[in-house]
């Protein structure tokens, strides 16, 4: 089992290839996913503060540039949690959540 330990808040075990979006969501961390997953919206990036998870996928380069934020990429460490796949222990810090922007959550992402 891997660990995922959110800044701030609590720790908890995650298995081997669960994506990390669901990870924090089943584990009460509402963190917004607006596009359902898709890497389409950024909604759900976190910054990741341990962890060996830099590999950045094509489809995140796209969708931060097309928001005109792939500078984040690299100058804040952000990632989409929509394509973060748990292969090891990671600290994150979630960006948006409902409790930060008074904004549902969006529909569930595919597992």
């Amino acid at each position: 089992m891997n660990v995922v330990t959110v800044f701030g808040g609590e720790s908890f075990e995650v298995e081997t290839g669960k994506k990390l979006v669901l990870a924090l969501e089943d584990n009460g961390v509402n963190i917004l996913h607006r596009c359902g997953g898709n890497a389409k919206c950024t909604t759900c990036r976190v910054e990741v503060m341990a962890g060996g998870y830099q590999e950045v996928t094509h489809k995140e380069k796209k969708a931060f540039t097309d928001k005109g934020i792939d500078n984040l990429l690299h100058d804040d460490c952000l990632r989409l949690s929509c394509q973060i796949i748990v292969n090891g222990d990671i600290t994150v810090r979630p960006i948006l959540t409902v409790e930060s922007t008074g904004k549902s959550a969006g529909p569930r992402p595919a597992d």
